[in-house]
């Protein structure tokens, strides 16, 4: 048995084009909630030549079901990387539920899969360059970093207060904040820990955004880069991460947004006056 690539939102967009790349190194296990999709995502990628594809449903809130994965992919082999882009965007969910699957759901899937770290295992977890848009210090900063602690949805809930927008950017300030705080417990089994913030991407989930958030468009004015990225943008991001040529990089975030968070005061500049 070989290497093992978990990508968890496996049937989405995002991680379609990841697997077409990490599938050329190994064994492909994608995690998502709806089979029939992950099916299709399996059929797709056989027309690409990848051809060693396993899928399993999962709800990656349930410890559960995370659990299951992570005994399938023992089972398939030795764990190279857990590729976490599971997520709800502002239009998919009310905040709860928005902070219970991007935070929450974060936090159980690393907590099952450190488990099965072995030294060049590596770790990405999606988040977005809305991570940025939020202060890293604030008075939600230590329930972020703990996302297993006992009622953190409604902790948190406290902070975003209904709105779906700001629990979505403070779930993926999260993501960022939890592979800062969990780099040593990865680096004490030789293993790595990373994420990446998309920018403006062009999946179905990215589709639906821009449809209905006028401040999609903001952001796409304020790109300086002017146009969105592609999810293989992403995939070809996170190959590099997973790969030894970023064998001393851990415990950071790379953000994949065409500039977009680098001209932040020129976008929020743009956003207050309309």
């Amino acid at each position: 048995m070989g290497n093992v690539h978990v990508i968890t939102g496996g049937s989405g967009g995002m991680g379609k084009a990841i697997a077409s790349l990490v599938g050329k190194t190994g064994t492909v296990l994608l995690a998502d909630v709806n089979e029939e999709r992950l099916a299709l995502a399996k059929d797709e990628l056989a027309t690409k030549g990848i051809t060693d594809v396993h899928y399993q449903t999962v709800d990656i809130t349930d410890s559960a079901n995370v659990k299951v994965l992570a005994e399938k992919t023992a089972s398939l082999g030795t764990l190279k990387s857990i590729i976490h882009t599971a997520g709800l965007s502002p239009t998919m969910a009310d905040s709860m539920r928005i902070t219970e699957v991007n935070l929450v759901g974060t936090g159980i899937v690393l907590d099952e899969f450190i488990k099965l770290a072995v030294p060049g295992t590596v770790a990405v977890c999606i988040s977005s360059m809305s991570g940025h848009f939020t202060p890293k210090e604030g008075p939600y900063t230590e329930v972020l970093k703990n996302p297993l602690a006992e009622n953190v949805v409604e902790t948190m809930e406290q902070f975003a207060q209904g709105n779906s927008g700001a629990a979505y950017g403070l779930s993926k300030l999260g993501v960022i904040l939890i592979v800062e705080e969990q780099a040593w417990a990865w680096g004490q089994k030789g293993a790595r820990i990373v994420s990446v913030s998309p920018g403006t991407i062009n999946t179905p989930m990215g589709r639906q955004e821009a449809s209905q958030q006028a401040e999609m468009k903001v952001l796409l004015d304020h790109t300086p880069l002017q146009r969105e990225g592609e999810p293989s943008e992403i995939a070809t991001a996170v190959e590099f991460l997973i790969s030894d040529a970023a064998s001393y990089i851990t415990g950071t975030d790379l953000r994949v947004d065409g500039g977009t968070t680098a001209n932040i005061a020129k976008f929020r500049a743009a956003h207050a006056s309309n």
